[in-house]
């Protein structure tokens, strides 16, 4: 039986205002400037002072309240086709987010644009090289589709057959496995050298034939790879030497001409379009023991309401008759002065969180940031500076995910500073960090033919008063990217 009736909830329900700050929150300086074109662009009604004609005598109007301009306020609104005019006639004061943040006067070097050199790109290239192999049609072709058919690395994943396949159904030519194997050859003398190869060991191979087979050491590295590569993967020394009837010396010499080979041809010829640019969002200057911090210019951009859609808002405002279009016209630019807004005040309110977020981050670390030392570093966790900002973990996270600080140290990303408490014999408590560093120190330090196996590491953190499990120091030795001893083990 169905059934009407009432219900009443209580639901959070985020406003399109908080989800453009979420958004915007999350962005690095990098990226903000994109993401500021891409709002002028889509909406008229947004100026970029620092694009517009600054020569012009500015009009003077009145401060806007900040409790006014508070991002999450509630506050009642009337109707759809009810505003008032004033709310659209007031420009916001630049000095609560303009460009007066950072005082480093550094933005001539920030706006400086890194050249990127143009270049083929590694398909053009092999491209270019079956070009003047003098070919039939039907070979040119065939060399076309297994360029087409190569990963990035520079391998051919597909099989033969595959490509035989591709040839019939797509381009109607009739190849047999034995034409495509003999392109694929001519392909594999190309450069960068082993590029077309099957698998690692095909690409090793390549390589190594076009070097100078007199040598006995290229024909002992070839040896190696084509028979035992899974042990020198795994760095079984001992066996190859007895395998191969090798000293020592003789087979550092192996070892050393494969580690020159290239595992991934076809990364060796590419350019990389997308370098990775790394902008800090703060600064920390050491004024005498006196730690200032300052906010990236980047991130306070001189952005205001356009003038020319006040004035049309205030002309359709005060149009004594206005018909359907009318109307229209007037939604529509107020649509365009609300968004303005929203952005303007979403931007103003990252500055605001931003200098917040890192301000409390900055007093936590205060001996770290004073020294640089990593010893000096506290236990810290996210919901530390929630509590101490006011503000929620997933908005410290949103800040510390993607955010940079330059200090006289070196620049760090804000999540580097997030660490959990260890606790000492002495019973004090210290940052994991901490005990990263040792361990690096210490792995830094080894005998390479006898690295030191995580029980060895153990031992001597339970030294320097660290009580942790060999499971912990195994967890943090992945966690920096350190193999196991074996592995780091050399001749």
């Amino acid at each position: 039986m169905l059934k009407q009736n009432l219900q009443q909830k209580l639901l959070q329900k985020l406003s399109p205002q908080q989800i453009q700050f979420i958004k915007l929150l999350q962005v690095p300086t990098v990226s903000l400037d994109t993401r500021i074109k891409e709002e002028l662009e889509e909406n008229p009604a947004l100026e970029d002072l620092s694009l517009t004609n600054l020569n012009e005598p500015e009009e003077q109007y009145p401060d806007r309240d900040p409790e006014e301009d508070t991002f999450n306020s509630d506050e009642e609104q009337g109707p759809a086709d009810e505003f008032n005019i004033d709310d659209y006639l007031q420009e916001d004061n630049l000095n609560e987010y303009g460009s007066r943040y950072d005082q480093n006067g550094d933005d001539d070097d920030d706006r400086k644009e890194i050249p990127i050199a143009v270049q083929s790109s590694f398909f053009e290239n092999l491209q270019a090289q079956l070009d003047l192999v003098p070919l039939s049609d039907k070979d040119f072709r065939i060399g076309q589709q297994i360029i087409g058919s190569l990963d990035d690395d520079g391998y051919l994943r597909r099989s033969i057959t595959s490509l035989t396949d591709d040839l019939a159904f797509s381009q109607n030519i009739f190849a047999d496995d034995d034409e495509v194997e003999e392109m694929l050859k001519v392909i594999q003398s190309f450069d960068p050298p082993g590029v077309g190869a099957r698998s690692l060991q095909e690409c090793l191979l390549i390589q190594l034939r076009k070097k100078d087979q007199n040598d006995p050491v290229i024909r002992k590295a070839m040896q190696v790879v084509e028979n035992y590569l899974d042990e020198f993967t795994r760095k079984h020394y001992d066996k190859l030497e007895k395998s191969l009837n090798m000293t020592s010396q003789e087979l550092r010499a192996v070892i050393s001409e494969i580690l020159k080979l290239n595992p991934k041809p076809g990364d060796s010829n590419e350019v990389n379009t997308k370098q990775m640019q790394v902008i800090p969002d703060f600064h920390i200057t050491n004024n005498d023991g006196f730690l200032v911090l300052t906010l990236n210019s980047k991130n306070a951009p001189e952005l205001r309401v356009s003038r020319s859609y006040q004035e049309m808002f205030e002309h359709y405002d005060k149009a004594s008759q206005r018909d359907k279009k009318l109307k229209e016209a007037v939604q529509f630019v107020k649509q365009k002065l609300d968004s303005a807004k929203w952005f303007i005040d979403a931007i103003k309110q990252r500055q605001q969180t931003l200098l917040k977020t890192m301000n409390a981050i900055m007093q936590y670390q205060y001996e770290f940031f004073l020294t640089g030392d990593d010893k000096n570093l506290k236990p810290m966790i996210l919901k530390d500076i929630a509590d101490r900002i006011g503000m929620d973990i997933s908005t410290v996270s949103r800040v510390a995910n993607s955010k940079y600080v330059q200090t006289e140290f070196g620049t760090f990303l804000l999540k580097s500073f997030f660490s959990e408490a260890i606790q000492t014999e002495s019973g004090e408590e210290v940052s994991n960090k901490e005990v990263k560093k040792i361990l690096e120190e210490n792995i830094g330090a080894e005998d390479k033919r006898h690295p030191l196996a995580d029980e060895r590491l153990t031992e001597i953190l339970k030294e320097k008063g660290y009580n942790i499990a060999r499971r912990t120091v195994a967890k943090y030795r992945e966690q920096m990217n350190i193999p196991v001893a074996r592995l780091r083990k050399e001749l």
